[in-house]
């Protein structure tokens, strides 16, 4: 039962942006290929988490708000959201299916998909039916929205790069990287802190991130054109 709360969020998100995806489907591997990898970037996160929490608990305080805003934007956000673009860059760049602005977007978030279902699986095989149903309101759509921000500059650098713009082509790859991460620091920093102020900052943040975003999704998809 557990597994299936865990699982059905993301399988919603997987059907919604797949029609979305209005103007030419992308190749069912490919999406499948992102997906997996994604999911792989699980493994890299935890790892680099571990590293720079024993690092930089070396240095400060583990208990203090600094180490907290460390945690949140470099240790978490920067761990699981670089992970996802290297996947997304190595995979999808150089494919030819790569042919519209909104394919950026589709490949990010189903890159950050893979992602947030395995984490989901985890945390809700600890937590149970509560935690499931938490996360489905919340970490999972967050992250599927952080993968369409990301995806968003992710395609408009493409387009860029086929009119031999490098300096917009890069300018848009630091936002695809950057944006993601001071989006899930922030969201993660309000939940790291845990009092009730942090809290209602949070649930504020959650319920006007989920509204933009979704906004932004069906605009994207409404004005996509090939690159």
């Amino acid at each position: 039962m557990g597994i299936r709360l865990a699982v059905i969020p993301t399988l919603l998100l997987i059907l919604y942006i797949y029609k979305k995806d209005g103007l030419e489907k992308e190749p069912k591997d490919l999406l499948v290929k992102l997906f997996g990898f994604g999911a792989l970037t699980v493994i890299s996160a935890v790892i680099l988490e571990v590293i720079g929490t024993i690092l930089v608990g070396m240095a400060i305080e583990t208990e203090g708000m600094l180490f907290t805003l460390i945690d949140a934007f470099i240790i978490t956000a920067c761990s699981e959201e670089l992970g996802k673009y290297v996947v997304l860059k190595k995979v999808t760049w150089n494919h030819e299916a790569f042919n519209y602005i909104f394919d950026g977007v589709v490949y990010g978030m189903f890159v950050s998909l893979g992602f947030a279902t395995i984490e989901n699986i985890l945390y809700v095989a600890e937590g149970g039916v509560l935690i499931a149903i938490l996360r489905a309101l919340t970490s999972v759509p967050g992250h599927a929205m952080f993968g369409m921000y990301m995806g968003k500059h992710y395609g408009q650098a493409k387009k860029y790069a086929n009119q031999d713009n490098e300096v917009e082509k890069q300018r848009s790859l630091r936002k695809a990287v950057l944006i993601p991460i001071l989006l899930h620091g922030f969201y993660d920093f309000c939940v790291m802190v845990g009092n009730a102020w942090f809290l209602l900052v949070f649930l504020i943040f959650e319920i006007v991130f989920t509204i933009v975003s979704y906004k932004k999704l069906k605009k994207l998809s409404s004005e996509d054109h090939a690159i």
